[in-house]
């Protein structure tokens, strides 16, 4: 299933800087993301999170209060899509 093909990308490679509850490590807690940005902004952060540091005006604050770019971890857009599911799985969507 699409989820738990997620999770292993995830554990794989962001887990390193990401955490799915609310406890930060080198990046934010991920619990609850899929209810604060849309599924668009997901995507391109994980896809593209370099162009949105400079571009998006959340992306650009949450550098700033991390202090830590995330790095493109080679995940193919395939791939996002699965760790997007994983998140909304773990953030109790059905």
């Amino acid at each position: 299933d699409v989820a738990t093909k997620g999770k292993s990308v995830f554990e794989a490679k962001c887990s390193a800087c990401h955490k799915t509850d609310d406890q930060k490590i080198v990046g934010p807690g991920l619990k609850g993301v899929t209810e604060r940005r849309t599924p668009e902004w997901i995507m391109n952060m994980i896809t593209n999170p370099e162009e949105m540091t400079k571009k998006d005006p959340v992306a650009k604050a949450l550098l700033e209060e991390h202090l830590t770019q995330m790095t493109f971890q080679n995940v193919t857009d395939d791939e996002a899509r699965d760790i997007l599911e994983y998140l909304r799985q773990n953030d109790g969507a059905k």
